[in-house]
């Protein structure tokens, strides 16, 4: 659509300056006890950010550049999925090592996660929730993150203390 700012036909085209800080990601990882449940004020800063900071550890424990994808809310729990399927690069990775660190919000937690892709009726709740979410931003993204391939890809992220 030509009358729309860049930022709405490609969401992903100046997230930059919107994320804040980068320095968060750089720290050393902290290694924890996984929790069960999200502080609210992380689960709420989280879910209602646009945008997500995701990076996955190298094999001697230190971050890899981070990479800028979609979160979603569903219910008390936060939700992520490759758009290029379970061959994406942060994808493979993750499933080396299942430690991420995210930023979002304002927070940087270090989490791990849960491969949710087989849960049909968990995944027509995250296509819900992804739809009604990003509903402003062409269907050219949106459609991607609710097709078998981004469903396949659907991890449950989990906070590490």
């Amino acid at each position: 659509m030509p009358n729309e700012p860049t930022s709405i036909r490609n969401p992903f085209a100046q997230v930059a300056p919107a994320l804040g800080d980068y320095t968060d990601l750089e720290k050393p990882y902290g290694r924890g006890n996984a929790m069960t449940r999200w502080a609210s004020n992380d689960l709420e800063r989280i879910g209602a950010a646009v945008h997500l900071l995701l990076a996955t550890l190298k094999k001697d424990g230190t971050l890899r550049k981070s990479v800028t994808i979609w979160v979603v809310r569903v219910d008390d729990d936060l939700y992520v999925r490759s758009y290029h399927g379970r061959e994406s690069a942060w994808f493979r990775h993750a499933q080396l090592r299942n430690e991420i660190r995210v930023s979002a919000g304002g927070a940087t937690l270090d989490v791990t996660f849960v491969d949710v892709s087989e849960d049909k009726v968990l995944n027509d709740k995250i296509d819900s929730a992804y739809q009604s979410k990003y509903q402003r931003y062409n269907t050219t993204y949106v459609a991607p993150m609710i097709a078998s391939q981004a469903r396949a890809a659907t991890l449950k992220l989990v906070p590490s203390r």
